[in-house]
Order: C-alpha cells, then structure tokens, then sequence
C-alpha cells in the first residue's frame, strides 16, 4: 500500500473553473480547491494480490494480478461488458478526396442490428496518400458528430440525438454545427505527421442522457425480461469504450492502415473512455487521456475537485450502479485509478492535464501516473522519469508522458503537437513509416 501526506504544490492560474465538452454540472459549494485540505490517504498496491502476496514480474502481472484488477473496476466502477459478439455489419457510405487531394476520407456505417432503426456507429477516417505502407491511426470518439471535427462539406451529418445548443435543432445536427469541433482535431496536421485520423460521434453507441438505458445498444444485451443493466453491467462509458473496440475491429480490415498501431485518445469523459477501452482492449497500441480527471487518470482518494459522488449525482448513467456505494466512502473502493493505468502496461500511456482545470484535478492525475510506475518497471520499461508535478508546457516521460498545460479544459493544437511526438516515439519507429511531406 503507498500512503500519501497531502501535496503542497499549487498549481498556476488555478483561478478559472472548467469547461466541459457537454453541459457543465454544477460545483457543489463544498468542492474541495484547498491543496492543505486534501487528507492523508493510501493508495491499493497494483501489485498486491489479493491473497496477500506481490507479483515480482511481468508473467505474474499479466497470469494473476491483471485480471483481477480488471474484475475490481469491472464490478465496481464501469461495470461488465458482455462478452456476447454481435455480428456487425460495414455499410460503406463514402470515399472521397479530402483537403485538395491529401488525403482520402472514407464514411462507414457499423450495423450493431438487423432492425433498420437499430444502433450503429458512423465512422469517419481520414488516410494520409503521401504516406509510405500503412499507416498507423489515431481513433477517439467526438462530442458533436463527424460534422463537427473538419470544415469538410463531404462528412455526413450526425444521424443521432444530440444535446440542445448552438447548430442543433430538435436534438438533430444542421449544418451550423460543421467544423465547430475542429480547434479540438486538427486534421491536417495529423495527416502531415503521417497518421490517419479515424473518429465517431460517442452518441451513436448511447446517447448521452439517462434514460434507463432503454436507448443505444445496451438493450441489446438484455436478457429475457431484463430492462436495464444490473448492478455490475457496463454503464455509458462501458457501452462509449465497447463501441471504441468495434472500430478498431473495421480498421483491422483497412489496407491502408496498420492495425497494430492504433492510438486510442479522448477528452474529458472520452478520456474516461479511452483509458478503460484501452485497459479491456490491449490490441489499441497506445492510450491518450486528456483532461479525464475523476472517473478517468485523477486518484479518487485524493476528494479534490470532481468526486466520485458528483460524478453519481450528475451523471448516473455513466458508470455501474455499484459505483454509488463508494459516494460517501471513496476509500472502501478496492481499486483507484493508479491502476487503471497500470492496465494499460506495458503500452505506451500519455496522461495531459490543464493549469485551470481544477475540476479534474491536474495533481491527481500526475500522481496517479507515478503511481502506475511499478508496473511498467516489471516490464523493464521507465515510466515518468520526475519525482514531482513537472512546470507547466514541459512534457516528461518516457513509456507514461505527461504535461501539464496552461489553460482550460480543452484539447488544443499544443497537446496534439505533444501526443504526436510520443506517438513518434513509440508507433511510429516499429516499422519506419515515412512522414508525409511538410
């Protein structure tokens, strides 16, 4: 078990509250922003077994302590994804030129059911044509449809409900909404980098809402007479990881694209998505988690900003149920999210936080990857290589890379420019894919 005292760095520019990518919940007026209040807590040893023995290497790791700790957050905090395989089908719905003959961009619908007004998924990639052999991929869902990641008249409207705002209409994309994401996807540069880009609207696989989780695919998982998960099944994040899996499922199919290096990234509660899709999928080659904060990279035992009880009180349907006995208690959690983390071992994992975004807790999610450290020492693999919150805008890290940038919750053209040269680092040199020109 590893005791912290409470941290006493304090972060610059703290002053501003976050931005979330959806509707922002309310702070409660007991939110926790005072480093000297955070209290003495311990973390669960990743490596501990739960019979009371460690594992000391690497075979241990993957026979015995990883699958239990994938039981842990399974039961206890995203709850189980089915096991059943659904036979999904591609529908090809376009293939064109995109940024004046750069790249190709291709549309394909993934059938999760035989029912025409069944659950899918649309999914945009964007290839690279200058690229030497196959590429690898960057593959994150998005908040606002496919529309809204490029100004590129060619993507398809969002066919799923979308939240009330700016270019949305009766829960329906409009034109409006085209390119309104794309400060979050600089498409153009990944391509320039020598990376294909493949994306879909996370509302596809469930909407985000609490409805019972009578809508998106969980249904069809339901057992006779069954009409909403049980207490240990897969809430939104669950089904948002799930359909993650499925994409990567089609790229596997693509000539152009080298499966075997397929980067998983997300934002916010899609950094919670990454991080877990990342842990249940070990084909994703590396994970990207931006501004996961609680629930995500952020330690939960710390209660600082975002607590797991908010996180139940505001959006009940993203986790399982079970994850509500833990509201008034954090530390009876089996688990905290230093090893989910760990999960990602021994594949590179980049965790980025924001100076302003006291919501998820920068500290915590730097603390919980120093945290996941020992894990990858047995695969003689270095992880952060810094002892302490590195300054702000200074990248650090060799197998686990972390920042800590200046501004608000949002992903920005410095964080792509950070998570591109790790990907460099660790994708890209296994077979020397060639960049495009510059």
């Amino acid at each position: 078990m590893t005791s912290f005292r409470p941290a006493t760095l304090t972060l610059l520019a703290a002053g501003a509250g976050v931005l979330l990518a959806m509707a922002a919940p309310a702070e409660p007026p007991d939110t926790n922003y005072d480093e000297s209040k955070v209290k003495a807590y311990t973390l669960p040893d990743p490596l501990l077994l739960r019979d009371g023995h460690k594992v000391s290497d690497a075979s241990g790791w993957r026979r015995l302590r990883r699958p239990q700790l994938l039981e842990l957050f399974r039961t206890n905090v995203y709850g189980r994804t089915p096991e059943r395989a659904l036979p999904v089908r591609a529908e090809v719905r376009s293939v064109g030129d995109a940024f004046g003959g750069r790249a190709t961009r291709r549309e394909v619908t993934l059938h999760f059911s035989t029912a025409a007004d069944g659950p899918f998924l649309d999914l945009l990639a964007y290839l690279p044509k200058a690229a030497s052999g196959k590429v690898p991929v960057f593959l994150g869902l998005n908040f606002h449809g496919n529309q809204a990641v490029a100004s590129d008249p060619g993507i398809a409207l969002a066919r799923s409900w979308l939240a009330e705002g700016k270019g949305v209409v009766d829960h329906r994309a409009t034109e409006a909404l085209r390119g309104t994401e794309a400060s979050r996807w600089p498409v153009e540069r990944i391509l320039e980098r020598g990376y294909a880009l493949a994306t879909a609207y996370y509302g596809d696989v469930d909407p985000d809402f609490d409805d019972g989780f009578r809508n998106g695919v969980h249904p069809l998982f339901y057992g006779p007479g069954q009409t909403r998960p049980l207490p240990d099944q897969w809430g939104s994040i669950g089904a948002w990881a799930w359909g993650l899996s499925r994409a990567l499922d089609f790229l596997e199919t693509l000539p152009e694209v080298d499966a075997r290096r397929v980067a998983v990234i997300g934002h916010s509660r899609l950094g919670k998505t990454a991080l877990w899709a990342g842990a249940q999928d070990e084909r994703f080659a590396m994970v990207v988690s931006n501004d996961s904060g609680e629930g995500g990279a952020a330690l939960a035992r710390r209660n600082y900003g975002e607590t797991v009880k908010d996180l139940n009180r505001e959006f009940p349907h993203w986790f399982c149920a079970n994850y509500r006995r833990f509201d008034d208690d954090v530390n009876a959690l089996p688990v905290d999210q230093h090893e989910l983390l760990a999960l990602i071992a021994p594949r590179p994992l980049y965790v980025a936080s924001a100076t302003e975004d006291r919501w998820a807790d920068p500290l915590g999610e730097f603390l919980a990857a120093k945290a996941a450290e020992p894990v990858y020492r047995l695969f003689g693999l270095a992880g952060l290589e810094v002892e302490r919150q590195p300054p702000p805008d200074t990248p650090v890290g060799t197998t686990i890379g972390y920042h800590l940038r200046t501004g608000t919750h949002d992903v920005t053209a410095w964080d792509w420019e950070r998570f591109l040269d790790f990907a460099d680092r660790h994708l890209r040199g296994r077979t020397g894919v060639a960049a495009l020109p510059r």
